[in-house]
């Protein structure tokens, strides 16, 4: 103790104190950093799952269209699929179309692909799509908590839009200015600046329509907890249609075939995307037939039919209250699901460019905490392994699926990769940059289409061309490694 009466190691205390609540608030901050770039990741992937499904079971045969006879039988070759168990509640026909050329009947229990003639010729078996599209919606967490976070998550995704677009004065005039000739921070500064300014408007879309259909989900089970007894149909109903009384007694199979023939008769502008069946086999059994709308923004009107295949009309979700179309039309909107493969191709471009800005908003800010004496060699590290081990992860759960079969768990390896990669930053950081993770990236890639292409032998362009286009883009990437440069943290 001093002259004054103070301890003589109370400030050194003190400021190991500050130092360490800094290091766990800088932590919490690249957590959130890290689930938001692991959504635009995902994200970008989920704009064509329906071509990564084909691209998973590339030796599916293919069909164009289904007549109602064939959707029928496919109905009931589903039905089939559950003998000797409970009865599934819903049935499932999701029609062929340009993205997906394959009939799938689904029940509670599993999905299956069908002819053109409605036999069953496989189990549907997209486990890594599923995979990747459950990471995007829920984070593989608890269904309701996980779309609660990517909910949250939106909305934190437009506040740093807001604030950066506030906190750049010029940011309209230096639209254009691109100092990108070196690896240094001013480059990451200018490419994180311009592809903001560029993204605006797709970001802004994208994060408000994805914690409207993230955090809607949560008001409905508030609603029907409060007002429905936890009925969610009920709270549904004035968006989406009420659902009639359930009759538990045995009845044939609801006439889908009528339903179809009617539907095209009535709406000839329609195109049937989705049938289900409420209840099959039971005598208060309804069907709805989602149909898509030319030049609509609306994932489709809902038509509802009695068991029989009767006209009962259409819910109105394509002309009925602004609520209800602009419900329909979110989906679309958030997933880029309108207008074909260009979209899809901008909506892709679009989220790559979010993975970055995202990326480089925070290696520059780990970098200004180093430039001000906070350490974070090992919260830079740990962000090298979410840039690069991410995408590394996804790789990896792929060749798991494919070399264990479709029933492979993925969630816990794919966490368990992260988490080990994040422990080694930790106590190792050094080791990160001696695993080239880019490098690995690329040849990861690489290595993955050619053994797609030599080993499965697609024969559809379609998805043979994923392939092609995942080995020409890591290869592009593996030649602008060719030369050491400083990792991304640097």
């Amino acid at each position: 103790m001093n002259a004054l009466g103070a301890r003589p190691h109370a400030a050194t205390d003190q400021r190991g104190l500050v130092q360490r609540a800094l290091g766990g608030h800088a932590a919490l901050g690249l957590l959130a950093s890290a689930l938001l770039y692991l959504i635009a990741l995902t994200g970008t992937l989920v704009v064509i799952h329906d071509r990564w499904q084909r691209w998973e079971q590339p030796g599916i045969a293919e069909t164009q269209a289904l007549s109602p006879a064939a959707a029928q039988a496919a109905l009931a070759a589903g039905m089939t699929q559950d003998v000797g168990k409970p009865r599934t509640t819903h049935l499932y026909l999701r029609m062929p179309n340009a993205d997906l050329p394959r009939p799938v009947v689904t029940t509670d229990r599993g999905g299956w692909y069908t002819d053109a003639a409605g036999r069953v010729i496989g189990r549907e078996a997209h486990a890594w799509t599923e995979f990747v599209i459950a990471l995007h919606e829920y984070l593989t967490l608890p269904l309701t908590f996980g779309m609660i976070v990517v909910g949250a998550l939106g909305v934190v995704l437009v506040a740093l839009v807001v604030t950066g677009v506030l906190a750049h004065p010029r940011i309209v005039r230096d639209a254009f200015t691109l100092r990108a000739r070196s690896h240094d921070q001013i480059a990451q500064a200018d490419w994180h600046n311009r592809l903001g300014v560029w993204t605006l408007p797709f970001v802004v879309a994208v994060a408000l329509t994805g914690s409207f259909i993230g955090l809607g989900s949560v008001g409905f089970s508030v609603l029907a907890k409060a007002y429905t007894g936890g009925d969610m149909e009920r709270a549904y109903a004035p968006i989406f249609g009420a659902e009639p009384i359930a009759d538990p007694a045995p009845a044939p199979l609801a006439d889908a075939a009528r339903a179809l023939t009617t539907l095209a008769r009535r709406v000839p502008h329609s195109t049937p995307t989705y049938i289900i069946v409420h209840d099959p086999g039971t005598a208060g059994q309804h069907i709805q037939i989602i149909a898509e709308h030319p030049r609509r923004l609306v994932y489709g009107e809902t038509y509802v039919f009695g068991g029989d295949g009767g006209w009962l009309g259409p819910v109105g979700l394509s002309d009925g209250a602004l609520g209800k179309q602009l419900a329909a039309s979110t989906y679309n909107l958030h997933f880029g699901n309108f207008a074909g493969l260009p979209v899809e191709i901008a909506y892709m471009l679009l989220g790559l460019a979010l993975c970055v800005v995202t990326a480089t908003g925070t290696t520059l800010w780990l970098g200004k905490r180093r430039r001000r004496g906070l350490g974070g060699r090992r919260l830079a590290a740990g962000w090298d392994v979410v840039v690069w081990g991410m995408p590394i992860g996804l790789v990896a759960a792929l060749w798991l699926r494919a070399v264990a079969g479709p029933d492979a768990p993925l969630v816990w390896p794919f966490w368990g990769i992260i988490g080990a990669g994040l422990a080694i930053a930790a106590i190792k950081p050094a080791w990160i940059a001696r695993l080239r993770l880019p490098l690995l990236l690329g040849g990861s890639i690489v290595a993955t289409a050619l053994g797609h292409l030599v080993l499965l032998r697609p024969t559809q362009p379609p998805i043979w061309a994923l392939d092609l286009v995942a080995l020409v883009l890591a290869a592009a990437w593996l030649w602008t490694l060719r030369r050491p440069s400083p990792q991304l943290s640097k």
